[in-house]
């Protein structure tokens, strides 16, 4: 494996992906029209409830959903699947059979490039959005929090990453993924915390949760940072983090090895 030749698809991808900047730009203004939307909800329902659930109050909950957004724009794949789905529908993956070249680490460079650039130009409304939000923030002061918290962000991507690059390898057997990743994100919308925090959840089915992949794509680095995964319940779940990542990795160039066999039998 050759870096050079990794950084060479990461410099690529940059200038490609920047074409796209005002779109990105877009998205990133018009996401605060659900964070309005969930800081009204939020506001009545501790009105009625008349004090914390579950160890959040209105303040600490509005800050999780600034955490979302921000932990979302770093680690979460903007529209991967539809291209590698492509790449393979297109037949654009021969020219990758004949060099080379890892489409997995060509893939994962784009990736990178793609998080460098969105975040480069969402970088500016999220802050505005935190700046005016700064009197819910509450930064962790113990700097093992701030490792533990970066470490959890990093497997997050990655588990995200190989996620949507195994689900990607479909496009091998069914010419249309698009349902396929629809129920898919429809689950990590709810089981993420993308809806709502997950450990206000009952105890039950919170553990059940700390087993599925989803819990660690986008709660568990949250979590980590607000101070509520601590000592050897973080120590654990980074562990978990770290045994799906693994999974998801394998799973990743399993499908690859799967469909590249059924892709070359078919196309002779």
């Amino acid at each position: 494996m050759q870096p050079r030749k990794y950084l060479t698809v990461f410099n690529l991808g940059i200038q490609n992906t920047f074409v796209y900047r005002w779109n990105y730009l877009l998205r990133a203004v018009f996401g605060v029209i659900p964070l309005v939307g969930t800081i009204f909800l939020w506001r009545a329902i501790f009105h009625e409830s008349g004090g914390g659930m579950r160890g959040y109050d209105y303040g600490s909950m509005i800050y999780y959903y600034l955490l979302t957004i921000l932990v979302s724009n770093l680690v979460t794949p903007t529209e991967d699947e539809w291209q590698i789905a492509a790449d393979i529908r297109e037949g654009q993956i021969n020219s990758f059979l004949t060099k080379p070249v890892n489409y997995l680490g060509y893939r994962f460079s784009i990736f990178l490039s793609g998080r460098l650039v969105y975040t480069a130009v969402t970088i500016l409304p999220i802050a505005a959005i935190f700046l005016y939000f700064r009197r819910f923030i509450i930064l962790p002061n113990d700097p093992l929090i701030w490792l533990a918290a970066f470490v959890s962000l990093v497997l997050s991507a990655l588990i995200q990453f190989f996620l949507t690059y195994a689900l990607s390898m479909m496009a091998f057997w069914i010419l249309e993924i698009s349902t396929i990743v629809f129920i898919v994100y429809s689950f990590e919308y709810f089981l993420g915390g993308q809806m709502f925090p997950l450990d206000i959840m009952p105890p039950t089915i919170q553990a059940v949760m700390k087993w599925l992949p989803f819990y660690y794509e986008l709660f568990c680095p949250i979590a980590i940072f607000q101070g509520r995964l601590r000592g050897t319940e973080m120590l654990g779940a980074l562990a978990i983090q770290c045994g799906w990542m693994l999974a998801m990795w394998a799973a990743a160039n399993l499908m690859w090895k799967r469909g590249l066999g059924h892709y070359q039998a078919v196309g002779g």
